[in-house]
């Protein structure tokens, strides 16, 4: 990541919760602390946040209003990138021509762009900048629901119930999770859960895609239980336990060999 975008995204992160500790600053933007230190210097001669001990503040007093507490995009889909890209063409293989699928914003869903030109299909996205590829590099009809536009995730969420998602029909939704085990599968925000529980609607059959890292780990909140999963798409360095309990719960698991990152 660039100096300047990873700059960025700690000013976005203090303006949202006013203070982060070094510490979570690097595991947030999965770098070093050393890194992180030496941007807060730079930051703070230029009077962007404050530095003080353990980390730094904003230099704002109040935090901004549109916050959804998930991962930044811009940072998380560089997280085993190579893998998550295996995960994705593996999705879109489940796909076929003149079929029409809703993929909920995120990292892992954003790398089906990649494979989806060679599919003519019909795709409703809360994702603006999966959106925006697919028009520059394929032919597939794309539909966006209206709403606000959240940079920082890349995403369009709407506060409306009417936003036109009512009024498509999926065969399929492909979303990724911050965890999915037997809770269900998770979600850090409630807004978040809120659009994606529309969209859900809408398609007959539920296709998570969470590399290994996200197999057991839990979130903040249920976006829906195991029994709303058709298909669970991972890789192979999760644990055989943990994938034969999805299997018992009836799930379809797809599995995909992982690189070493």
């Amino acid at each position: 990541m660039l100096e300047k975008h990873r700059q960025q995204l700690i000013k976005d992160i203090l303006d949202q919760q006013q203070f982060a500790s070094v510490r979570s600053l690097t595991e947030k933007l999965n770098t070093s602390e050393a890194t992180i230190r030496r941007d807060i210097t730079k930051m703070a001669k230029r009077n962007e946040i404050t530095k003080i001990r353990g980390g730094a503040e904003s230099i704002n007093s109040m935090p901004k209003k549109k916050h959804i507490a998930s991962s930044a995009f811009m940072v998380d889909k560089t997280k085993r990138s190579e893998t998550k890209k295996r995960i994705a063409k593996r999705a879109v293989e489940l796909c076929s021509d003149s079929e029409s699928i809703i993929i909920n914003g995120g990292s892992s869903t954003y790398m089906m762009g990649e494979f989806l030109p060679e599919l003519d299909v019909n795709i409703l996205t809360n994702s603006f900048v999966l959106a925006n590829y697919l028009t520059e590099n394929s032919d597939n009809q794309v539909t966006l629901p209206g709403g606000e536009i959240y940079r920082e995730q890349g995403i369009i969420l709407s506060s409306y119930d009417n936003d036109c998602t009512e009024y498509y029909y999926g065969s399929m939704m492909f979303m990724g999770t911050p965890g999915i085990g037997k809770f269900g599968v998770m979600e850090s925000d409630p807004l978040l859960i809120r659009s994606e529980q529309k969209l859900r609607k809408q398609a007959e059959k539920l296709v998570i895609l969470a590399d290994s890292s996200k197999i057991g780990e839990r979130s903040n909140f249920v976006f829906c239980p195991l029994s709303e999963v058709d298909i669970l798409i991972t890789d192979s360095k999760a644990s055989p336990e943990q994938l034969r309990f999805f299997k018992d719960n009836g799930i379809e698991v797809i599995v995909v060999e992982a690189l070493d990152e």
